[in-house]
């Protein structure tokens, strides 16, 4: 669920980049781009984390 919503957060944030590079209409500024980036970071992170923490409950028990 979180690796999915990485995904779509940072594909939000590569539409953003490919339209202001080709198109010039970038719809977020420098500061939306940085908070939906940071966004798909910590989602990432929440997901490699659960998947790590669900990989050792299951070599544990």
């Amino acid at each position: 669920m979180f690796l999915t919503a990485s995904a779509i957060v940072f594909a939000i944030y590569f539409a953003n980049v490919a339209l202001g590079a080709f198109a010039a209409s970038a719809f977020l500024g420098d500061v939306g781009e940085m908070l939906v980036l940071f966004a798909a970071s910590i989602l990432f992170v929440v997901a490699i984390l659960k998947k790590e923490a669900d990989r050792d409950a299951e070599s544990d028990g």
